[in-house]
């Protein structure tokens, strides 16, 4: 265990939601209208601590982990199928009867939250979408692609931590304090806890024989559902996974949205550009 004590960053009391496959960690600090936020591959609630500190000031602020991730259980035999995370995040919102929801997304959380949110409309008011996709992409980083390689991708990845610890140097621009990378990596210490993070990069359709094209698919045809709804892109745009590209596509969907691409801020937009997003949130929700 590091001597970075990362848990002065993470000051908040756990919960759990139990599931039939495991306990779901989540975040609920605060009172008044909800903030949700979901995070992506390979981070967890952590990644999302300096706006739960500042929202939960005036603000429900309730964060996920996803099985698997971050302080949830981390069962060996789940589907870790984009579907079942959905379900899993319409399961929490539905315990804590969530309305009037802003939801705060990033990574593999836009296709998760943006899904929960075309299948319940009505509990979502507002959107801050960050870094991430909710349609089909012709588009996968080699180095993404190399952690999808038989063997060699889940040996990398869940034996050598080539994914997340990679991750805490290449998905920023400008550098994490060494209280953020130990508490990034702090869930993902072994193999088995790291089944998730290889789980979602095998999960990412790329054609429509893929478990997950179709429920992606569906996704991307309900967005629509959410046109009206007040939305900001607040965009990482040196992120070399999630390219200004992915921006555009969703201002094409949403084009009432309002776009604030960040120049020399990489993928980890929390933590390149930290109070600049939480003011977004603040601003957003308010």
């Amino acid at each position: 265990m590091s001597a970075v004590d990362w848990k002065a960053e993470y000051p908040f009391v756990s919960q759990f939601l139990p599931t039939p496959s495991g306990r779901i960690h989540y975040i609920d600090e605060g009172q008044g209208r909800p903030v949700l936020f979901v995070h992506g591959n390979p981070t967890w609630s952590f990644y999302w601590r300096a706006a739960i500190v500042e929202m939960r000031t005036t603000h429900r602020a309730v964060a996920i982990d996803h099985l698997g991730c971050g302080l949830s259980d981390k069962p060996q035999s789940w589907s870790y199928r984009l579907s079942d995370h959905v379900k899993n995040l319409e399961a929490l919102i539905e315990a804590l009867d969530l309305r009037d929801i802003t939801l705060v997304v990033h990574d593999w959380g836009g296709a998760i939250g943006l899904g929960a949110a075309v299948a319940q409309p009505d509990r979502f008011r507002d959107f801050v979408i960050t870094n991430t996709a909710a349609f089909r992409s012709p588009h996968i980083p080699v180095r993404i692609a190399a952690c999808r390689i038989p063997f060699l991708g889940e040996f990398a990845v869940r034996g050598a931590n080539g994914f997340a610890g990679a991750a805490v140097h290449m998905a920023t621009e400008k550098g994490l304090s060494p209280t953020a990378r130990t508490g990034l990596l702090a869930p993902y210490g072994n193999w088995a806890d790291r089944i998730a993070t290889h789980r979602f990069v095998l999960d990412i359709p790329m054609d429509a024989s893929h478990p997950s094209w179709e429920t992606l698919s569906a996704i991307e045809a309900g967005l629509p559902r959410l046109a009206d709804k007040p939305m900001r892109l607040v965009w990482g745009e040196a992120d070399w996974c999630f390219t200004p590209w992915y921006r555009q596509q969703f201002e094409a969907h949403f084009p009432h949205a309002r776009s604030f691409p960040l120049p020399g801020v990489g993928h980890y937009v929390a933590e390149d550009a930290r109070d600049e997003l939480v003011r977004h949130v603040r601003e957003q929700a308010s």
